[in-house]
């Protein structure tokens, strides 16, 4: 059983999400501050965060930096819709995905479960496949059997969004992916405009992996069509 950390300080909130998730079989555990959520998360198995970008004290933001330092479980933001800096400045700092107040209970869940299977299977590969030999690309080294990747012999830290976007680029070397592909294969939505939120998580990408993300070496935009992974 997956757990789901529901963090707002909005009471009403958590208790309607609490509703909705426990109907889906989820164990859930609640805070409502930053801080509470950053306890919990130290002591208890967590799967999955949903957490509010404004609560009073340590906001959204600031808690998505600090689980980033030592975690890489998925984190869905829960933003108004007049918050979009904040939006994007959460997906900057590593947060997976948000939802837009108010939102829609089928919306959160189906989000919810997308970040779960992507962040258990981590591209979803088969055994055997998961098993063969790993993919190489310059000093880029990807295990998708031990779900490590490797820039020049040296660990990277990838969230499971960044992996997988990693991943796609890396098994077409030299293919170009429009960035509504890359939403509709890695998050398995459709992409309804969502092309910031790739662009943010490429960028963020980059920054782990290449020496000057201003100048990419692999992950290389494609002006009017998207991204691709030069051939090194």
């Amino acid at each position: 059983m997956h757990s789901i950390l529901i963090c707002d300080d909005d009471k009403d909130i958590v208790s309607a999400l609490d509703i909705y998730l426990t109907s889906e079989g989820y164990r859930t555990l609640k805070a409502y501050d930053g801080l509470e959520c950053l306890r919990i998360v130290e002591r208890e198995n967590v799967d999955l965060v949903l957490l509010d970008v404004m609560m009073p004290g340590l906001d959204g933001i600031r808690t998505t930096a600090k689980l980033r330092e030592s975690r890489n479980i998925p984190i869905i933001l829960l933003t108004a819709k007049s918050e979009d800096s904040d939006k994007v400045l959460g997906l900057n700092i590593g947060a997976d995905d948000y939802v837009t107040k108010p939102f829609n209970p089928i919306e959160v869940i189906a989000r919810v479960k997308s970040q779960l299977r992507r962040y258990t299977t981590l591209g979803g590969r088969s055994q055997m496949a998961e098993d063969a030999a790993v993919l190489r690309n310059g000093g880029i080294a990807l295990n998708d059997a031990a779900k490590s990747v490797t820039v020049d012999g040296e660990s990277v830290s990838l969230t499971p969004i960044e992996y997988n976007i990693l991943l796609l680029l890396m098994k077409s070397p030299g293919r170009v992916f429009s960035t509504s592909q890359i939403y509709e294969l890695v998050w398995n939505d459709p992409s309804l405009g969502s092309e910031n939120t790739v662009a943010v998580h490429i960028r963020h990408l980059r920054e782990k992996i290449e020496i000057d993300p201003a100048n990419p070496r692999y992950i290389k935009v494609v002006w009017g069509l998207g991204y691709k992974m030069e051939k090194a």
